[in-house]
């Protein structure tokens, strides 16, 4: 039994008509014969719609209870039983009840796939997943009910259904979506023409992303190299020099000609890593292709002209812009070059646009050239000492001591020295090694001997095969020793491109740290990274590291500028051409590390400028009403107590009175409370560290609550901990008091202690209504009344001003829900000897 086939009517926004279109092939298929059910149509009470299910078997559907209510859902088991050849499933993101045989429609879907159902089902654009948020950006409404990607792009047929704005508008204006009490809300909301035009792009082009992948598929399959000129794609040939802005913007220029044009900049490097361009210069031309709408592309390829056409074909390109070439004219004798090879060899199928540019033959200044690897001196002059004195030595030698040894045995003698001194001075230490070891066989060891010359003619032909092999055996010995010696090189700098790439990645911002590393790789004295404001102001250092900085990119050994303002400076040694390149990397990834950790400066003084606003605002508030309202008690109290009109009573005196303290009192924490915070802000809190006993701390700072209200447990044999008594005092009383303010009435608040390992932790427990976990960060900011905390009841600081506190002492103070209900905080400190130092000759800052 095979797969059953999924088509999928994909609508743009809700109202377009999906669950129509869906029902009329329906109806379609049952006029051809079909046995076609529908299993989940919903309808919305919109009559042209539920007109459309007359004539159709409808399966019966599964009702299921939840929390006291009746849902329905589609029955699988029904369906699966029934086994038609087609069934309708509307809603393909829909969440099923709890309860349900799947969590998800299109897992019922899925179901029914597998069983060799044949499935047509209907799902908006907002509702796939990877949109969720760019629809929610655009229409503010964040989709609870998502179906996959990849569920819709299995499809084996997608078919969009569309509207204009102002057509669905009109639509539902009339009643035919939503009730007429709805229109208005929803024509102003959600539905209005930008919202609509957004999300019908969006469909547009996900649909379309669909179809090019069908396309592709399809190419492969058939194995089509030839350009099927569906979508204008305009590949762009860059080498990394300056000439590749230019030809991004007017591939970009060409690209806006025709709708839904794509521009693909490809790089090619050589496989074997000896040509490259800038980093930086890459990187910027990078950022301008995907500022344009385009893509970047890096590939490697020997033959730059293949690779690039092998490319072009590949993402099936209609275009390819290349510039003019900047070898210069003479240089063309040799080689038509890149782009008159790319133009002669693309075919018809695709179109070669030659742009002009300013470095067009001025040659390839600036862009490095292929290298060879270097050999150090000491190594060539042993090469040479190999080559030349070498054999000189064994010619004395053999002549001397074994004179018979045969011509043969000789040459392989000599042949020794010519690969010697090509493994250690390359290839012409080697060549005049044969040169030189051929005349001295010549002379010492072939007949006449002592002469240039030969009698027998054999000799010849083995002097001249020694001389050819020698010279070939000493060009592959040379040519094995410089590619071991660049692939050492390459894998060096790979290292530390791949070191700079993942900084980038792990988002370290140490410029300091990453300067030190420049110094190091290069070995060099000092690093600095300067810059200025304009031409004509004075450098500045932005950081530097070693010894001996400079303060002028023209007193540098090598200086690279970065950008119009900004340059990297190195003092110790001159460094060859061939390390600019990574020493561009480094100084890119420079700059982007200063530029970041400037950002985040910023980013954090504004967070501190809005924190302050916030804090000067909810402060105005609190003075404004939470200050004045004890205030107004006080005074009204001492008022009635003046007032010569009325006798008070000893009792109605005294409960004026009590009125004035508790008013006073109100105030005082309050206000205590706000300079609390005051300091916290600004830093002056000085804790004077001691090892204290916790059980003659806590019920210290039991005094502001009444006795009955707090249930304490502190063992005696609890380790001693090292804090600051007095803030230690006043972050447990606002901690207690806050919890015995949401407790309910006869339930008292539980105080307890208990040791784990190097630290002791205060628990304070209440029975209240709790708070929910996104929450549980936030009760600790300034100026937050949790829930329904009615005005006056304080500030919102008693928290904040615990946590400060708790904090300065070197311990935490955290939420946690309590078992059965309410809130537990729970406050750790350091037990004495592993916390942080005494300091005895600091001030104590115990509020009292």
């Amino acid at each position: 039994m095979g797969r059953g086939k999924l088509r999928i009517y994909l609508g743009a926004a809700p109202g377009v008509g999906k669950t129509y279109a869906m029902l009329s092939e329906a109806h379609r298929r049952v006029e051809r014969g079909t046995d076609c059910v529908v299993g989940f149509v919903e309808h919305h009470n919109r009559p042209r719609t539920e007109v459309m299910l007359h004539g159709l078997e409808l399966i019966e559907r599964r009702e299921l209870d939840y929390r006291g209510s009746t849902f329905t859902e589609m029955d699988v088991d029904a369906i699966l039983a029934r086994r038609p050849a087609v069934v309708l499933v509307d809603e393909l993101a829909h969440t099923n009840v709890p309860g349900s045989r799947n969590a998800k429609r299109w897992q019922d879907v899925e179901e029914l796939l597998q069983a060799g159902i044949d499935v047509v089902s209907t799902v908006n654009i907002q509702h796939l997943e990877s949109l969720g948020d760019v629809v929610e950006t655009i229409t503010g409404v964040r989709q609870r009910e998502t179906v996959p990607d990849e569920v819709a792009r299995r499809a084996d047929q997608i078919e969009l259904v569309d509207m204009s704005p102002q057509a669905l508008r009109r639509r539902m204006a009339h009643g035919n979506v939503y009730k007429p009490d709805k229109v208005d809300a929803a024509l102003s909301n959600y539905f209005r023409p930008g919202n609509l035009t957004a999300l019908r792009e969006l469909a547009l082009l996900w649909v379309a992303d669909r179809v090019d992948e069908y396309l592709q598929e399809y190419r492969g399959e058939h194995n089509i190299r030839s350009t099927w000129q569906a979508r204008e794609r305009i590949v762009v040939g860059i080498t990394g020099g300056p000439e590749g802005r230019t030809l991004i913007r007017r591939a970009a220029r060409l690209a806006e000609k025709g709708a839904g044009g794509e521009v693909l900049a490809v790089y090619i490097a050589a496989s074997d890593g000896l040509t490259s361009a800038s980093p930086k210069e890459l990187a910027v031309q990078r950022t301008l292709v995907e500022d344009l709408g385009g893509t970047f592309h890096h590939v490697i390829g020997d033959n730059v002209p293949d690779a690039l056409l092998e490319f072009a074909r590949g993402v099936n390109a209609t275009q390819i812009v290349l510039g003019v070439s900047r070898r210069r004219s003479w240089q063309s004798v040799f080689s038509p070059g890149v782009s008159a090879t790319v133009a002669r060899e693309s075919g018809p199928d695709l179109d070669v646009h030659i742009v002009t540019h300013d470095e067009a033959a001025k040659g390839r200044r600036g862009l490095p050239v292929a290298r060879g690897a270097r050999l150090s001196r000491s190594r060539i002059i042993w090469g040479w000492a190999a080559g030349i004195a070498g054999p000189a030595v064994l010619a004395v030698l053999l002549s001397q001591f074994v004179p018979e040894l045969g011509l043969a045995n000789d040459m392989l003698l000599f042949l020794t020295f010519t690969v010697a001194a090509a493994l250690l001075g390359g290839l012409l230490p080697a060549l005049a090694s044969a040169a030189f070891g051929s005349l001295l066989l010549n002379y010492y060891f072939t007949p006449p001997l002592h002469e240039f010359t030969v009698s027998d003619p054999k000799n010849i032909v083995a002097i001249a095969i020694f001389v050819g092999v020698a010279v070939s055996v000493a060009s592959v010995v040379d040519l094995a020793a410089r590619r071991t010696h660049q692939a050492a090189r390459l894998r060096a700098e790979s290292e530390i491109l791949s070191f700079l790439a993942g900084s980038v990645l792990r988002g370290e911002d140490s410029l300091d740290a990453l300067l030190e590393r420049l110094r190091e790789t290069f070995a060099m004295q000092s690093v600095v990274l300067l810059e200025r404001t304009s031409e004509v102001e004075p450098w500045t250092t932005a950081a530097s590291v070693g010894t001996g900085p400079i303060s002028r990119p023209e007193d540098a050994d090598v200086d690279l500028p970065i950008g119009d303002n900004m340059a990297l400076a190195l003092a110790g040694r001159v460094l060859p051409a061939e390390d600019r390149r990574v020493l561009g990397a480094f100084a890119a990834q420079a700059a982007v590390v200063l530029d970041r950790q400037r950002l985040v400066d910023e980013a954090e003084k504004s967070r501190r400028l809005a924190e302050a606003n916030r804090i000067r605002t909810a402060l105005l508030a609190a003075v404004s009403h939470d200050l004045r309202t004890p205030l107004a008690g006080i005074k009204a109290s001492v008022t009635s107590l003046r007032s010569d009109d009325v006798e008070w009573s000893e009792e109605d005196k005294a409960e004026l009175l009590e009125g004035i303290e508790d008013g006073a009192d109100r105030l005082a924490a309050l206000i205590g409370n706000l300079l609390d915070m005051s300091r916290l802000n600004t830093g002056t809190v000085v804790p004077l560290i001691r090892e204290t006993d916790l059980d003659e701390v806590v019920p210290m700072a039991l005094g502001g609550v009444p006795e009955d209200s707090v249930g304490l447990d502190i063992p005696e044999t609890l380790p001693m901990v090292a804090v600051d008594r007095g803030l230690l005092e006043r972050a447990v009383a606002n901690i207690v008091e806050n919890a015995v303010k949401y407790s309910p009435h006869g339930q008292p608040v539980n105080v307890s202690a208990s040791a784990l390992g190097n630290r002791v932790e205060l628990r304070v427990v209440d029975r209240g209504p709790g708070v929910p976990d996104e929450a549980k960060n936030r009760i600790f900011e300034p100026f937050q009344r949790h829930g329904d905390a009615p005005r006056g009841a304080g500030v919102g600081l008693g928290l904040a001003v615990a946590r400060g506190f708790t904090e300065a002492i070197g311990g935490t103070l955290a939420a946690e829900d309590t078992p059965g209900g309410g809130l537990t905080m729970v406050l750790t400190l350091p037990v004495a000897g592993d916390g942080p130092p005494v300091s005895p000759e600091m001030p104590t800052s115990a509020v009292t």
